[in-house]
C-alpha cells in the first residue's frame, strides 16, 4: 500500500475500533509497527487521530478538532491538466484528503487558457477552505505576475511550483519535486556509464521544462561534461522526425547518450532511432524525465521519477497544517526525484 493509502486504512480501523493499541494496529494491517508508528505520528500531527501511551482513537468528537463541527474540510486544487504526471500528483492529495477525512475539489486552467485567477475564484466561490495550486508560471514569467495569490483569503499552498524570491509570492507554502536534482541522478548515472557527453532534448512550454533545462546547465557544469546545444522540442509529439535527426548527429559526433524530457518523446524517439540504423540502448544510451509510462516502452525507460503523489499527499497534508491555527513557519518543501534503473542506458537494470 501507497503511505495514503495505508492512512486511509488507519483512520477506517480506528474510526470502528475506538481506542486501540498502535501495536494492534500493526498486526490488522499486516504492516511492520515502525511503519504504522510514522503514519500515526503523521495523521496525529494533521488532527485526524488522537494518540497517548502507545494507544490511537479519535479526537474529541470523532473528528479533528481542526474542522468545524458537523462540516468536513474542502480543498481545492487547481493543476494546468489532468493527464498522465499531473494524474498521479492529484491522486496523492486525493488520498490523503481521504485519509483524514476530507474533500478534494478539482479545478483546471491549461497551459494555454491563462485564466488561473478565473478557475480560483470559481473554487473560492465554492465555498473551500483552502487551495493547493500549480499556477500557469513559464520561463519568461517565472511569478506569472500572480501577486494576487498573495491576497487570497484562505490558506494557499503552491503545488509543483517555487516563487523567485524576488516575487510577493516566496511568502507562500510550496511542495515541489526537485526537478534540478532529478537531472543531475540522470547525468551522473550516464557519467559512470563511460559517457563524457550527454545531450538534452527537452520542451520548452512548462515549468517543469524549464528547471530540467536550468539542472542540465548546472549538472554539465558540475560533473566536467562536455556540453551540448539543447535539442528543443517546440511542437511536442509533432516533430519526433528532427529530433531523433539531431540525435543522429549527435551520435555521429561521438554523442552517444541523451536525457529527453518527457516521456512521450522518448517513447516516441525509439522507433524512428531505430529506423535510422540506431538502437537503444546499443548504438544511443536513452534515459527520460518523468516516469509516467517509460516502463511500458520497449525497450523499458531508465527514467527519472519525480515524487509526484508525495507531492500532492505533503501539499495536502501541509495546508490542513496550516488551517489547523497556531504558529507554523512558511514551508518550502522540496521533495527528491529517484531514478529508475531500467534497459534503455545499458547499465545494469535494478
Amino acid at each position: 500500500m501507497t503511505a495514503e493509502a495505508r492512512r486511509a486504512k488507519i483512520v477506517e480501523l480506528v474510526r470502528e475500533l475506538g481506542t486501540v493499541r498502535v501495536v494492534d494496529l500493526a498486526e490488522r494491517l499486516g504492516l511492520a509497527a515502525v511503519t504504522v508508528r510514522r503514519d500515526v505520528a503523521t495523521l496525529a500531527d494533521n488532527g485526524a487521530l488522537h494518540r497517548s501511551h502507545g494507544a490511537v482513537s479519535m479526537p474529541a468528537g470523532g473528528t479533528s478538532p481542526t474542522v468545524p463541527e458537523g462540516r468536513e474540510r474542502v480543498v481545492g486544487m487547481l493543476v494546468p491538466t489532468v493527464r498522465q504526471y499531473f494524474d498521479e500528483i492529484i491522486d496523492g492529495a486525493r488520498s490523503a484528503a481521504i485519509a483524514v477525512g476530507a474533500r478534494l475539489v478539482l479545478g483546471i486552467a491549461p497551459y494555454e487558457a491563462g485564466d488561473d485567477r478565473a478557475q480560483v475564484d470559481q473554487l473560492l466561490e465554492s465555498g473551500v477552505d483552502g487551495l493547493l495550486v500549480t499556477p500557469n508560471w513559464t520561463p519568461e514569467r517565472p511569478d506569472g505576475h500572480s501577486s494576487w495569490m498573495r491576497e487570497l483569503p484562505v490558506p494557499t499552498v503552491l503545488v509543483e511550483r517555487r516563487a523567485p524570491v524576488d516575487s510577493v509570492c516566496v511568502a507562500l507554502d510550496s511542495v515541489s519535486s526537485d526537478h534540478r536534482h532529478g537531472v543531475m541522478l540522470a547525468l551522473r548515472h550516464l557519467a559512470e556509464l563511460g559517457h563524457g557527453s550527454v545531450a538534452l532534448a527537452a520542451r520548452q512550454n512548462s515549468w517543469t521544462a524549464f528547471q530540467v533545462r536550468a539542472g542540465y546547465a548546472e549538472g554539465v557544469r558540475l560533473l566536467g561534461l562536455e556540453p551540448q546545444p539543447v535539442i528543443d522540442i517546440e511542437r511536442p509529439g509533432r516533430e519526433t522526425e528532427a529530433v531523433a535527426a539531431r540525435i543522429a548527429e549527435g551520435v555521429a559526433a561521438g554523442v552517444r547518450a541523451v536525457l529527453v524530457h518527457n516521456d512521450q518523446e522518448a517513447i516516441q524517439l525509439v522507433p524512428v532511432l531505430r529506423a535510422r540504423g540506431l538502437h537503444v540502448p546499443d548504438d544511443v544510451a536513452l534515459i527520460s524525465y518523468d516516469d509516467v509510462f517509460a516502463a511500458l516502452a520497449a525497450p523499458p525507460l531508465t527514467a527519472v521519477a519525480p515524487p509526484k503523489r508525495a507531492v500532492g499527499a505533503a501539499a495536502l497534508e501541509l495546508l490542513l497544517r496550516r488551517l489547523g491555527g497556531g504558529e507554523l513557519p512558511v514551508h518550502h518543501v522540496e521533495l527528491l526525484p529517484e531514478l529508475k534503473v531500467r534497459a534503455s542506458c545499458g547499465g545494469e537494470a535494478v
